[in-house]
């Protein structure tokens, strides 16, 4: 009687260490950070997504647990040449993440090496269709065509690439002497072109200067002109007045006037007065009794 209990329990205990079993197996927990492809005899069935999924014992496997946290490629350096013919190293950062890790597993056997070779490859070809300057100035736009290109050819290999940087672009020796020779010149060249601008513009003003004196000058004749002009009208429409008395009053006052500065000279001095001025005197006194 004890040996078919004995034996009904242990095939009871099988039969359920056989579902815990199966159970155990066939649940599987995926963390948040992680993808699991799931194989079935060899091909793709599934892929798992975060949380409790379940797999069917023995006849699932999960060959492949990817991360689809964001990565960062080793900062790679490589030369390229630019369209003047200049030679740079340049130093690139890459950026990624895995988005469909079915593609990554069964497409492409070492992504890394595979995205820092085409990174390598578009650097140079885009560097290779601007001249230095280009790729010193422009070096955002560069970045950006960089980055677009790179997605584009990642994109069958179920990678999303999130940062494609160019770090730093370096010249060797021999072009970064004579790119500091050329910047020398360039300087003295903009010190003579400034010091020719001043020496020029020192030159306009003093030339204006020159201008504007004899403008002023040319004005004071014009206006000691006109006031003379205006005195012999005034004297004209005198002696048109009062005749031939008028026009000897001016001269005889003109006379005075002279005998007076003479007579105001510095120092002893002798005066010898002709006839002609004393009547001169005396013409001038006829004349101003007349006015009187």
């Amino acid at each position: 009687m004890n040996e078919p209990i004995l034996g009904g329990n242990a095939v009871f205990l099988a039969i359920a260490f056989f579902i815990i079993l199966c159970i155990f197996l066939g649940v599987r927990i995926v963390p948040q950070s992680e993808k699991h492809v799931v194989e079935r005899f060899g091909r793709l069935r599934s892929v798992f997504g975060p949380g409790i999924n379940f797999v069917v014992p023995f006849l699932d496997r999960v060959p492949h647990k990817i991360s689809i946290l964001e990565r960062q490629l080793p900062n790679a350096s490589q030369d390229a040449i630019t369209a003047d013919n200049v030679l740079v190293k340049v130093e690139t950062s890459v950026f990624y993440r895995i988005t469909e890790p079915e593609k990554t597993v069964y497409r492409i056997r070492d992504v890394d090496a595979a995205i820092a070779t085409t990174v390598a490859g578009i650097v140079r070809s885009e560097i290779g269709k601007l001249e230095l300057d280009q790729v010193q100035s422009g070096r955002a736009q560069l970045i950006e065509r960089v980055r677009e290109q790179v997605r584009m050819m990642v994109d069958d290999w179920g990678v999303e690439v999130t940062r494609a940087e160019i770090l730093d672009v370096n010249l060797d020796d021999a072009t970064r002497a004579a790119m500091l020779q050329q910047l020398n010149a360039e300087r003295a060249r903009r010190a003579q072109v400034t010091e020719a601008e001043g020496k020029k513009r020192a030159v306009e003003l003093a030339a204006d200067g020159d201008l504007y004196a004899a403008e002023q000058a040319a004005k004071a004749k014009r206006i000691t002109a006109d006031a003379e002009a205006y005195a012999t009208g005034v004297i004209a429409g005198a002696i048109s007045a009062n005749g031939l008395e008028a026009a000897q009053y001016q001269i005889a006052m003109k006379q005075v006037e002279a005998l007076a500065q003479v007579a105001t000279g510095e120092g002893k001095q002798t005066i010898l007065l002709p006839a002609t001025a004393l009547e001169a005197f005396s013409d001038a006194f006829k004349l101003i009794r007349g006015k009187a």
